[in-house]
C-alpha cells in the first residue's frame, strides 16, 4: 500500500505570518478596546467636534465617540465577515468534494448548480436578498454565504477529481472505508492549505460585501459596526461639513483589516501551491541471490 506524504506545517511563508501578526493585533483591539472606550451610542460631547485630547477622534453627527465606534464596530463587522466567510467555504467545500468524488449525474446536478450561481451577478443578488429579508447580522451571514460559496466549490471539486485517482484513495476504498469516510479523512484533509486561502479570500470578499451593504442602509441602522458608521457620516453630511474624523478611522480599519487578509492569503496560497500531495513510493524488499544448478546465481524478488 502507498501513502501520501504529510505536509510541513504552515504558515511558512513570511507574507503570512505577517498578515497573521497584524490580523491577530487588529482582533486583539477590537475584543479588548470597547472595554476601555465606555457606551459606543451615549452622547458625550457636542455634535461634529474635532479630534481633542478628551476625544481622541473627534465625536460623530449624534455627539458619540468615533473612538469607541470604531473599536466596537470592529467587534461585530470582524465577527460576521469570518463567520460568513467559514459559511462560504464550509458549503462550497461539501458541494465541491461531493461532486468531484461522486461523479456521474451527481457531479452533474451539482456543477450545473455552482455554474448557474457563479454566472448570476453577486452584488445585486446580495443587495436584492438583503433588503427582503429583516436587517440584522444573521440576515447577512445568510446573504453572503448563498452568494459567496460557488466559486470555493468550484475550486474544491477540481482538486478532488485529482485526488480520488490517487492510490492511497484506492487503497482506502478496498479497505471498505464509505464514501463519506474516505471524503473527511483521506482527501479533505489534503486540502487544508487551500481551504485556508479559500477562508480567507471569502473573508476579504465578505466584509466588503458586509460594509457596503450596510453603508447603502441594508442593515441594522441602530447597530454599530464599520457599516453603519460610514452610513451615518453620510447621512450627517461629513463630506459637507469636512468632518474626515467621522469617516476616516473606519475606512482606514477596513484597509488594515483587507491588508493584513491579502498578506495572510498571499501567504497561505504559496504554501498550498509548493505542498501539493504526492504518492510515496512502496518500499519493496531487496532481491535475493540463490544459487543455480549451473554454478551460476541468479536473483529473485
Amino acid at each position: 500500500m502507498t501513502f501520501h506524504v504529510e505536509r510541513p506545517r504552515w504558515p511558512r511563508d513570511p507574507r503570512a505570518r505577517l498578515g497573521l501578526a497584524l490580523l491577530g493585533s487588529i482582533v486583539l483591539l477590537a475584543t479588548f478596546g470597547p472595554l476601555f472606550t465606555g457606551d459606543p451610542t451615549a452622547p458625550v460631547a457636542p455634535p461634529l467636534a474635532p479630534p481633542s485630547w478628551a476625544h481622541l477622534l473627534g465625536t460623530t453627527g449624534q455627539g458619540q465617540d468615533v473612538l469607541a465606534q470604531t473599536l466596537a464596530g470592529a467587534r461585530v463587522t470582524l465577527g460576521v465577515g469570518f463567520v460568513a466567510g467559514l459559511g462560504a467555504v464550509l458549503l462550497g467545500a461539501t458541494v465541491g468534494a461531493v461532486a468531484g468524488y461522486a461523479g456521474g449525474w451527481v457531479d452533474d446536478a451539482l456543477s450545473l448548480l455552482t455554474n448557474v450561481t457563479l454566472v448570476l451577478p453577486g452584488l445585486p443578488l446580495a443587495v436584492l436578498l438583503a433588503a427582503w429579508l429583516p436587517p440584522g447580522p444573521v440576515s447577512l451571514v445568510a446573504v453572503l454565504v448563498s452568494t459567496g460559496w460557488a466559486w470555493n466549490a468550484r475550486v474544491v471539486r477540481a482538486e478532488v477529481l485529482q485526488l480520488r485517482r490517487r492510490d492511497w484513495v484506492a487503497a482506502a476504498r478496498l479497505a471498505g472505508e464509505p464514501p463519506l469516510r474516505v471524503v473527511l479523512v483521506e482527501i479533505l484533509p489534503n486540502l487544508r492549505p487551500l481551504l485556508a486561502a479559500a477562508l480567507v479570500g471569502a473573508t476579504i470578499y465578505n466584509l466588503g460585501a458586509q460594509v457596503g451593504l450596510e453603508f447603502l442602509g441594508l442593515g441594522d441602522p441602530g447597530a454599530v459596526t464599520w457599516g453603519t458608521n460610514l452610513y451615518w457620516a453620510a447621512n450627517d453630511g461629513a463630506l459637507l461639513t469636512r468632518s474626515w474624523w467621522t469617516f476616516v478611522p473606519t475606512g482606514a480599519g477596513v484597509a488594515a483589516v483587507g491588508l493584513a487578509l491579502a498578506l495572510l492569503q498571499a501567504g497561505l496560497t504559496a504554501d498550498a501551491g509548493s505542498g501539493a500531495p504526492v504518492d510515496t513510493p512502496v518500499a519493496r524488499p531487496a532481491p535475493r541471490r540463490l544459487p543455480a544448478r549451473d554454478g551460476r546465481s541468479q536473483e529473485t524478488a
